[in-house]
């Protein structure tokens, strides 16, 4: 018995946190979402599916989660397609100072996620850099509306706070690469293009996947930047969590939307996991 709590004594104070600060909250909101709630947002013990039901009844909650998940698809694309070739340079070209790029791409998580939105206001804004930039050059005659407080912008911000979650695992994909594969396919006669997608795509894919599943999860979860940064047609589903746990005071439905929330990412990551189990076993019987 001694051997035992030894054993697990440095896993019990962690599996203890989990319980408490995780597990238990979840249990919580899963029975709360099976409850009801009267006029003035009191909860009703009284077992019941309304909630649930009213998420596929109601055009709002569904469309604005299939909504969400667009909007994080194409962030998450985005971020991918930046990520691969700052990763690949950093990988592959550069022979010196490879740490301080890293540093580089790790700078923006040392400033504040509010500071970083509210910078895409001034720069999108009517009266803002860029508007002023391109009427100064004769590109438009009129400040662009669509530039801020549209989907544009949203996109365009999520994509600068997203992408250093994606380029640290992809960077670090194509650095465990053995540099060899790579040698092998230019004393071949493959071009740089060519041993990108043929060899260093395909052996980097694990931390791809991971790369933009962050992108993804992170978007899914966004609450702040739409109220910042978006029009009337950008709510997130985040933000209707966050009316009905405050402004409508509707716990119930608030928890309903939650687990389902959880549900659908819960599914993107295990699917991710299972695509980035594939792609590991191909890179270790490619070596």
């Amino acid at each position: 018995m001694k051997e035992v709590f030894v054993k697990y004594r440095l896993v019990l104070p962690l599996s203890l946190w989990l319980l408490i600060f995780l597990v238990l909250p979840y249990v919580f909101i899963l029975t709360q979402s099976f409850l009801a709630s009267d006029n003035f947002g009191q909860v009703i013990y009284d077992f019941n599916i309304d909630s649930y039901s009213k998420f596929f009844t109601n055009s709002l909650y569904y469309t604005t989660l299939l909504r969400t998940l667009f909007i994080a698809v194409v962030v998450a694309t985005t971020c991918v397609f930046l990520s691969i070739p700052l990763a690949y340079f950093i990988a592959f070209r550069v022979k010196k100072y490879k740490t301080i790029l890293y540093a580089l791409i790790v700078l923006p998580f040392w400033m504040s996620y509010i500071v970083r939105a509210y910078a895409w206001k001034i720069i999108l804004g009517q009266n803002g850099i860029l508007n002023s930039f391109m009427m100064y050059v004769g590109i438009t005659e009129e400040p662009l509306e669509f530039l801020l407080y549209s989907n544009f912008s949203v996109v365009i911000c999520l994509v600068h706070i997203f992408t250093p979650f994606v380029a640290i695992p992809i960077y670090t994909a194509f650095e465990q690469i053995p540099k060899a594969l790579v040698e092998a396919s230019k004393d071949l006669g493959a071009g740089s293009w060519t041993t990108l997608w043929k060899v260093i795509l395909p052996l980097g894919l694990p931390g791809i996947i991971s790369g933009g599943t962050f992108a993804l999860v992170l978007t899914m979860g966004d609450f702040l930047t739409p109220v910042l940064l978006g029009g009337p047609d950008t709510l997130f589903i985040s933000n209707i969590v966050q009316n009905l746990f405050g402004t409508s005071n509707d716990k119930p439905m608030g928890s309903a939307v939650g687990i389902l929330m959880l549900i659908l990412i819960l599914i993107l990551l295990e699917y991710s996991g299972h695509m980035e189990r594939k792609y590991a076993s191909f890179k270790s019987k490619s070596y």
